[in-house]
């Protein structure tokens, strides 16, 4: 026995297992860090996403209609879509479409069809700016009639 009370000493590397569980502690805080904000990402992400889906519908939707039931007259036409979504319709004759067939006295009269070029845009506030979606298609559509 020694004359410490029958004790043997201590090892002094206990400070080494306090400071390694600090570390991993730093290295887990900032691997949790990366990961909420990839996570954070993916969800804006995804929520971006969804706006634009359905940003692209309502322009379908509003193309859908042009020239249905109704006579194709170049212009511009805006409005409100409900939701936060903004609609601008444009169309414009672009160019005389060709006559696929007919009789000389229709050809002598000139075409009477034009290429019209339609484009849609929605556009919405949100997800860090304005955002907006733009669909163009073309129709073929009666030349109006001149005024005499």
């Amino acid at each position: 026995m020694s004359g410490d009370g029958g004790f043997a000493p201590m090892p002094r590397d206990g400070g080494f297992a306090l400071l390694e569980v600090l570390v991993a502690f730093v290295i887990g805080a900032l691997a949790l860090g990366a990961l909420y904000q990839g996570a954070l990402g993916g969800l804006l992400a995804t929520r971006v996403a969804g706006h634009i889906e359905e940003a692209v519908a309502r322009a379908r939707s509003h193309l859908a209609v042009v020239g249905r039931g109704t006579a194709l007259v170049a212009g511009d036409q805006q409005g409100d879509d409900g939701g936060g979504y903004r609609w601008r319709l444009s169309i414009r004759r672009d160019a005389v479409a060709p006559l696929a067939r007919g009789d000389a006295a229709m050809v002598a009269r000139g075409p009477r069809e034009a290429l019209y070029v339609v484009t849609v845009w929605i556009t919405w506030d949100g997800d860090g700016g304005a955002r907006a979606v733009r669909l163009d298609s073309a129709r073929v559509g009666p030349i109006p009639p001149t005024p005499p």
